[in-house]
């Protein structure tokens, strides 16, 4: 009987509220058949696409009287719901209609009567019915008393309906002002997807929502793979627009597509039929996800059961994807963004050189911010004769400003490096008159440092600190930070600074950093220093790349700073 599967007879069932559990307002219809027309047993009966409820009920034994439901197998009053007309039976042992139903060993059902219960637009829920225990003609009064109490019956069901569909609405008000909200905030595909599940998954109740992006080569890409079966996931996770599924009907044709059950989806979306097999699923709904000039992918639904959506929930689904779209179109934007600024990140960061026998690591992590990008640097100049200059750089901000800025900073710091073999505290003095020339604004703090090798062994370190953390020198297994430092780059076009030197014997390491590795919102600079001599005493023996990556680790997983470090070991002799 595909009656009772229709997917809107379904909805407004479920807009009843009412299940297979007494409700007092129907068990007061249930007892006024019962004595208005003397029956031993009288129902409020809703039928469902497998089975029948009683949420009024008077006269039924056990275990009936405790479940308040049967299978199909036993229910006269699916015939009303199929038929939408009464149904009247004087005895059902002899009615070629029902005489093979088991509600008639199980039940005792013989004599029955059924009036139709409908909602406001005319569709059958169910059956007010009253039973007798034998044969049993009907009078004309009685199924008039019947069809009466029906009609009241209706109205109270009406009235549980409206009553949902009123807070549906100011539901949907809500979620809709939520998805405003929550979307406007998300940044990146997985957030959008993992948002918009988490608005509907509560209303809807859906058992799957997806997000597809109509990508370039006309390819249907999946965006929310991670709430699919790995292997599903995999297989939809790129596809021609061609394959029908109700993702590609959507994005390619520009329209909303409904499929309220199987027959719908098999009609219109075969090639999506064996995932919905395989999963359960029997309706969807997709709708595309508007562009300026065009689709820019699809929004869909799937339920696990017949679905078909009310002009409410399509509306409010339609601005729930218009909501989506926008910020869709967001994510692209942010990730291009992302994308090129860690590109230019990454270039300005050049690799280290090749200064045998001192050996070199380096590391940089960007903040957790959106463009992952930032203003630290570290450089390394070898000259001829074993001169290495080293530096560390920190540019105020983690925009692409400051990354900008960054850029011009650690460029022309290269070019006078290598101009004149200066002190280290005369090239900074050089670089921020030279800024200053060029305009080049935005303050930074930088370490520049030249290692030598010693006539008598060993490595001499001259530096020029302005502003920065103070470099680590680890030797014999002991920790130490080089002190003296200056103003800022940026404060002024004269400002003294002075030049700093060490004796670095054969062994040693020494460390340059920022201070996103040793400064987080729960630990000071100094504990973070202390903390990081300690570190740095105890993997004396790892090797330098190893500590490399445990340092950076450490930093990225306490701190919300972009981190830069360089490490630097001297020969054992």
């Amino acid at each position: 009987m595909s009656e009772l599967s229709s997917g809107r007879r379904l909805d407004a069932l479920g807009r009843t509220g009412l299940d297979a559990a007494s409700d007092a307002m129907f068990d007061r219809f249930a007892e006024m058949v019962r004595t208005v027309l003397n029956v031993p047993v009288s129902l409020v009966s809703l039928v469902t696409a497998d089975r029948q409820i009683f949420p009024g009920a008077c006269g039924l034994a056990d275990p009936w009287a405790q479940d308040r439901e049967t299978p199909l197998s036993h229910s006269f009053c699916q015939h009303v719901v199929a038929s939408a007309s009464p149904l009247v039976v004087v005895d059902a042992r002899k009615d070629p209609r029902v005489q093979d139903n088991l509600a008639i060993e199980d039940l005792g059902v013989i004599g029955y009567a059924g009036m139709p219960l409908t909602d406001a637009e005319g569709q059958v829920l169910g059956s007010l019915c009253a039973i007798d225990q034998v044969p049993r003609d009907w009078t004309e009064r009685e199924l008039s008393l019947l069809r009466d109490l029906a009609a009241a019956c209706s109205d109270s069901l009406r009235l549980r309906i409206a009553s949902h569909d009123v807070a549906a609405s100011f539901a949907r008000s809500r979620l809709l002002l939520s998805a405003a909200s929550a979307l406007a905030a998300t940044t990146t595909l997985d957030d959008v997807a993992t948002t918009v599940h988490e608005l509907v998954t509560t209303m809807l109740d859906p058992a799957y929502v997806g997000i597809s992006e109509l990508a370039p080569g006309r390819e249907v890409v999946l965006a929310s793979a991670q709430y699919l079966p790995s292997h599903l996931g995999e297989r939809w996770s790129r596809y021609s627009e061609d394959v029908r599924t109700p993702s590609a009907l959507a994005a390619s044709t520009g329209e909303v597509v409904l499929l309220p059950d199987l027959a719908a989806v098999a009609a219109r979306t075969p090639d999506a039929l064996s995932t919905f097999h395989e999963l359960g699923w029997q309706a969807a709904a997709s709708w595309p996800l508007p562009g300026p000039r065009g689709p820019i992918g699809s929004l869909t639904f799937v339920w696990k059961r017949p679905f078909d959506l009310n002009a409410d929930q399509q509306a409010m689904l339609g601005a729930l994807a218009g909501y989506v779209a926008h910020a869709v179109t967001r994510a692209g934007v942010l990730d291009d963004r992302r994308t090129a600024a860690a590109t230019m990140q990454k270039a300005l960061l050049t690799p280290l050189p090749r200064c045998e026998p001192v050996q070199m690591a380096a590391r940089y992590a960007p903040a957790h911010h959106e463009n992952h990008v930032g203003g630290d640097w570290y450089d390394a100049i070898a000259f001829d004769g074993g001169r290495l200059a080293l530096v560390i750089g920190d540019v105020v901000g983690h925009s692409v400003e400051a990354a900008a800025t960054m850029s011009q900073y650690r460029s022309t710091l290269r070019t006078l490096i290598v101009d004149r073999q200066e002190s280290p505290s005369w090239v900074l003095r050089r670089l921020e008159r030279t800024g200053m020339a060029l305009g080049t604004s935005g303050l930074a703090t930088v370490l520049l440092a030249y290692l030598d090798p010693a006539p008598t062994g060993g490595y001499d370190l001259t530096w020029s600190n302005a502003g920065h953390p103070p470099p680590t020198h680890v030797s014999s297994g002991t920790a130490r930070m080089l002190s003296g430092t200056d103003p800022l780059i940026g404060l002024g076009r004269d400002l003294a600074r002075r030049d700093h030197s060490a004796r670095l014997p054969a062994g040693s390491r020494l460390l340059l950093h920022t201070d996103g590795l040793v400064e987080s919102r729960t630990m000071p600079v100094d504990l973070g220093l202390e903390r990081l001599g300690e570190m740095l005493t105890r993997h004396v023996d790892t090797p330098l790349e190893e500590l490399a990556d445990l340092l950076i680790e450490t930093a990225v997983a306490q701190g919300h700073d972009d981190v830069a470090l360089l490490l630097v070991a001297t020969p054992d002799t």
